[in-house]
């Protein structure tokens, strides 16, 4: 696909075809084990820009713009067959590249899994006991708004939640700002990780407390 990409001018500014993405080797030196880690192709590439935890949304949007429009069936519809199918492909990818990349849950989950910090097998058990504590009385205030609706019980476990939710974006704030895989540190995923699941938790309950406010609306 790379020598239609080159034909074709399908490419993102900066991005780089399949065949040329760079291939992590046992002799090649990286800036940090996160970069020898990564999957590549990904999304970044695809963009031309850094692996980060937080993108500049109007450059993504204007990339996924161009790339719309080098990508439109309607301007390749007389290219041969195996043309149109790349340009189809890429236009898929386009889509799921914008889709990622502008949504920030969406981008971390992507990042932690492209570096092989999120495998999902069964991670969700490793939250700290405290949390789960914490959560677990949660949970059985909102199974008791199954057997009485009461709004003042609804109201407090809504504005626990928020609270948690809120407080737990400040604490990894800087660092979800301001990380890209080149200033990587030891310890800087694992605690993006930990804040994915606990909010990951935190929005499920968000959505089950929801379920309860047309009894109170």
């Amino acid at each position: 696909m790379g020598e239609v990409w080159r034909k074709i001018g399908l490419f993102g500014p900066g991005a780089v075809p399949p065949n040329q993405l760079p291939c992590f080797t046992p002799g090649f030196t990286a800036p940090n084990s996160v970069m020898e880690n990564i999957q590549t192709p990904n999304y970044f590439e695809f963009y031309g820009i850094p692996i980060a935890l937080a993108v500049d949304p109007t450059a993504v949007r204007r990339i996924f713009l161009e790339n719309s429009r080098k990508y439109h069936p309607d301007f390749h519809t007389l290219s041969p067959d195996a043309v149109q199918a790349d340009v189809l492909e890429l236009s898929t990818r386009n889509n799921e590249a914008f889709k990622t990349l502008s949504d920030p849950d969406r981008l971390l989950a992507y990042v932690l899994k492209i570096t092989g910090t999120l495998t999902g097998d069964g991670e969700q058990g490793k939250l700290p006991q405290a949390f789960l504590m914490e959560m677990m009385d949660i949970n059985e205030k909102i199974m008791s708004l199954e057997f009485d609706a009461e709004p003042g019980v609804y109201q407090s476990v809504m504005d626990t939640v928020n609270d948690l939710k809120n407080n737990l974006e400040a604490s990894l704030g800087t660092l979800l700002q301001h990380w890209t895989a080149e200033n990587n540190r030891d310890g800087d995923l694992e605690k993006a990780k930990d804040y994915f699941y606990k909010k990951k938790y935190l929005l499920r309950i968000i959505e089950n407390i929801s379920k309860f406010a047309p009894a109170f609306g």
